[in-house]
Parts: structure tokens; C-alpha cells; sequence
């Protein structure tokens, strides 16, 4: 099995990086490695935009109908078999399909496996060795077997903080991109339930453990990483906005005229009638006046 995922997704991505960097290196592009990295990520995301924007899509019409699925929920909450029948009536209803935005993800599930096992692949064949990109010594770095140790100062395989400053660049980007990207997935003011909170802190969690993971694997997956997220919140912000992140500021309403109560209401009306004789008197009075 291994020998045909090797075979059918691995390899293919592999030698696809081996001609983009061939291809830039011929154009005379400096850290041609990295930027076939960057490229060949561009080139995945194109070819799997029809079911990420379909993904996103979905994702923001079922969190668009959660105010409608918890009056559900609260008015059947001892009744499932109501409440599923309910909830499948609403998304039919709606048009959304509950599982939407989970199908586009296992289709691109193996794809970013493979790209992961193609970059670790590559490195391993040495074609990241000593592969430069900016302030990024070697993208083939660190290898196999090191961990995280090599940025422990006490570790004999510390590498000093300069180099480890630079190498830190890209899973510091990683954990922000990270935290943005699931920030986008959440709409804004949602209800601050147990389920919403358990999100919040996985939302903290989750681009920690993420770029913890990055210390430990060849810095040309952290680039492919880094770029992929850029890239999905680029997708996601035309598609469903900033979400949670930057929620928009909801616009002041305006007022209503107070109105008054029955009394000074009766008050004002006998002060009018008992202001209009003396006035049509006071007239009276002027055309006298002119007359004579």
C-alpha cells in the first residue's frame, strides 16, 4: 500500500519540484527551490479552489442558520427523533447540505498528505539540502531524527541564536496564519455557549500545537504551510469575509420620538382652544384700529 501511495502521489509531487526548481533555476531565480515550493502550492490550491470555495460556501450557511437550529433544539430537546427530523426539514428548507463542508475537505485530505510526504521526501533525497531561501540557511532543515532540540540552548544540538532566530520566522508566521484562518471560520456574534467556547480555546490550541509540529519537520513544509494558509485566507476572506476576526461594528439605531402621555396631550389641546378666542379677539381689535 505504502508502495503504491509512494508511487501514485508522492513521487509525482517530488518530480514536479524537481522541474519547477529545474525550470527556475534555468530562468536564472534565486532560492529556486523555494519558490517552486511556493509555486507548486499556488498550482495545488488552483486546482482544488472548486471544492475549497465549496467548502467555505457551505460552512457559512450552516453557521448562518445556528440561531434557527438552537430555537430547534430548545423546543424538541426531549424529543430526538423530532429534533433530527426538524433540523434535516431546515436545511432542506435552506438548501444546505450538513455534510458540505466536510466532503471538499476529505477529497483534499490526500492531496495535502502528499504534498507533506513529497516535501519530507524531497529532503530526505537531498534535493532541499543546503537550499537556501532569504534569511533561511538550508530548507532541508532540520533533519530527521533532530526534533526541536535544536533550538534548546542546553541541547548539544543547539545551533546558536542567530541561525535559530532565522529558522523561527516561518512557524511563528505558521501559528498566526493559523489563528486567523480558524478565526475567519467563526461568524460573528455567535452565541457564547459551551460548544462556541469550546471552539474559542481549540481556536488558541490548536495553531500552538501546529507550529510545535513545525519545529520539528524540514523548513520546506513550514514554507508550503505558511503559503497554503496565506492563500486560504485570501480564498476565505472573498468568500465569507473576516468572520469572528474583524467583526463588522453593527450601526447605531436610531431613536423614536418619545411620545407623550395621555395627559399633557389633553393638557396642550385645552391650552390651544383656550388661546384661539383671545387671538381671533386681538384681530378683531387691529381691524378696528384700520377702519378708523
Amino acid at each position: 500500500m505504502s508502495a503504491l501511495w509512494n508511487s501514485l502521489v508522492v513521487m509525482p509531487i517530488v518530480e514536479a519540484l524537481v522541474f519547477l526548481n529545474k525550470v527556475l533555476s534555468g530562468m536564472s531565480v534565486p532560492y529556486s527551490y523555494g519558490f517552486a515550493i511556493i509555486l507548486l502550492t499556488i498550482i495545488i490550491k488552483l486546482l482544488t479552489l472548486p471544492l475549497t470555495l465549496k467548502q467555505f460556501q457551505s460552512m457559512k450557511a450552516t453557521q448562518e442558520l445556528q440561531p434557527r437550529l438552537k430555537e430547534i433544539q430548545k423546543k424538541y430537546k426531549n424529543d430526538k427523533e423530532k429534533l433530527t427530523q426538524a433540523q434535516m426539514e431546515l436545511y432542506k428548507e435552506a438548501g444546505v447540505n450538513p455534510l458540505g463542508g466536510c466532503l471538499p475537505m476529505l477529497v483534499q485530505f490526500p492531496i495535502l498528505i502528499g504534498f507533506y510526504s513529497a516535501i519530507y521526501k524531497a529532503a530526505s533525497l537531498g534535493h532541499l539540502t543546503n537550499a537556501k531561501f532569504f534569511w533561511i540557511p538550508d530548507l532541508a532543515f532540520p533533519p530527521r531524527g533532530v526534533g526541536f532540540s535544536w533550538v534548546l540552548p542546553n541541547s548539544d544540538k543547539f545551533i546558536g541564536w542567530g541561525p535559530a532566530i532565522g529558522y523561527l520566522v516561518l512557524p511563528i508566521l505558521l501559528v498566526v496564519s493559523q489563528y486567523v484562518m480558524q478565526k475567519m471560520t467563526v461568524m460573528p456574534g455567535s452565541d457564547q455557549d459551551s460548544g462556541q467556547q469550546m471552539m474559542s480555546q481549540m481556536n488558541l490550541f490548536m495553531p500552538i500545537l501546529f507550529g510545535f509540529f513545525a519545529l520539528q519537520v524540514p523548513t520546506g513544509l513550514d514554507l508550503y504551510w505558511v503559503t497554503s494558509n496565506i492563500l486560504g485566507i485570501i480564498q476565505q476572506y472573498f468568500t465569507t469575509g473576516w468572520g469572528a476576526l474583524l467583526p463588522e461594528k453593527e450601526e447605531p439605531k436610531k431613536q423614536a420620538p418619545k411620545k407623550k402621555p395621555p395627559e399633557e396631550v389633553k393638557e396642550g389641546i385645552q391650552e390651544e382652544v383656550g388661546s384661539a378666542p383671545a387671538r381671533s379677539g386681538s384681530k378683531r381689535k387691529k381691524k378696528k384700529k384700520k377702519r378708523k
